[in-house]
């Protein structure tokens, strides 16, 4: 198969059809093999009726409903597990990304030899204040933070060569930075292209400002993760260790000043109660990094979905 389309979403039954008959019109003058995985991320409107209607008309229409709402990363990793074709294709399901951008996307892949194509929407049509200000000030410490040099981290509509898509895991809301844990996990061909952004025709945005701060936070774990995920005592026994020495000096030299030089109420002095404290938090940064050993960060339970069901009618 050439090409998986992986389309995660949430309450966009006014979209789906016309999406739909677009994605098909392109694979079908293009003469590409292709498949569409609709991912219902616990839509409350009637979504999944129209998944299952257009998956009737189209065996190439495939669908999974979840039980409720797990966010973006949940759909696109139960994506990535289903995809069967040499190229996988993202994009949203709101009509803002074009499925006319297929072909070139499936063209980097497979001819330029790109790893990961990520999309550029040099012109946007959303708010100045809330969305492309803050996106450009997301994409820019991201870009300082993980080396990954791309404008548009967070474009949904991207390309991966089916090896990337099966080796890495999103969860949580790391789906901003699938580029980041490509690199990490040794995928460094990584491209960008300048796509259509087109303005949203039905229903309103899903996502609030919190996806800032989560955003934030989320980098900040990838970053840990990357660097120090199968070591952790290396960051927190350093840490550790030079607390407790720091600390353990402190301590030394009152001890020193008080013994040789007769000096008193040492332990009224705030710089004791500041030794206690670096050795005390020395102690406990050095115990935190033998726990992170034996905890693994690949739990088996972490990315594990109440599927409700899965609805592939070529079987």
């Amino acid at each position: 198969m050439d090409i998986s389309v992986i389309v995660p979403l949430k309450n966009e039954e006014e979209s789906l059809p016309e999406l739909a008959a677009w994605i098909d019109r392109v694979m079908q003058e293009h003469q590409y093999s292709y498949e569409v995985w609709m991912i219902d991320d616990g839509s409350t409107d009637n979504s999944w009726d129209i998944i299952q209607q257009l998956a009737a008309a189209n065996p190439n229409v495939k669908g999974i409903k979840f039980q409720r709402n797990y966010g973006k990363s949940a759909a696109l990793n139960e994506g990535f597990r289903a995809a069967q074709g040499d190229v996988i294709i993202t994009m949203d399901a709101d009509l803002q990304d074009s499925p006319d951008e297929i072909p070139e996307l499936y063209r980097m892949i497979k001819e330029d030899g790109f790893d990961l194509v990520s999309g550029w929407k040099k012109k946007r049509y959303d708010s100045a204040l809330t969305k492309n200000l803050p996106s450009k000030l997301y994409n820019y410490t991201t870009t300082r933070m993980s080396g990954v040099r791309l404008h548009d981290m967070n474009c949904g509509l991207k390309s991966y060569r089916r090896k990337v898509i099966k080796s890495i895991e999103v969860y949580g809301e790391m789906h901003r930075y699938i580029p980041v844990i490509a690199k990490w996990n040794g995928f460094r061909m990584i491209g960008e292209k300048v796509v259509e952004h087109r303005a949203r025709k039905y229903g309103t945005s899903k996502f609030g400002l919190e996806r800032f701060i989560n955003g934030f936070l989320d980098l900040a774990s990838i970053m840990f993760i990357s660097k120090f995920g199968k070591r952790p005592m290396h960051l927190f026994g350093a840490l550790g260790t030079l607390s407790f020495i720091i600390g353990f000096g402190i301590a030394l030299y009152l001890a020193i000043e008080k013994i040789i030089y007769s000096q008193y109420k040492m332990t009224e002095r705030p710089i004791f109660f500041l030794a206690l404290l670096a050795m005390i938090i020395g102690s406990q940064l050095f115990l935190t990094g033998f726990i992170g050993e034996l905890v693994t960060r690949n739990a088996p339970e972490r990315n594990e979905y109440l599927v409700e069901t899965i609805l592939d009618r070529t079987k």
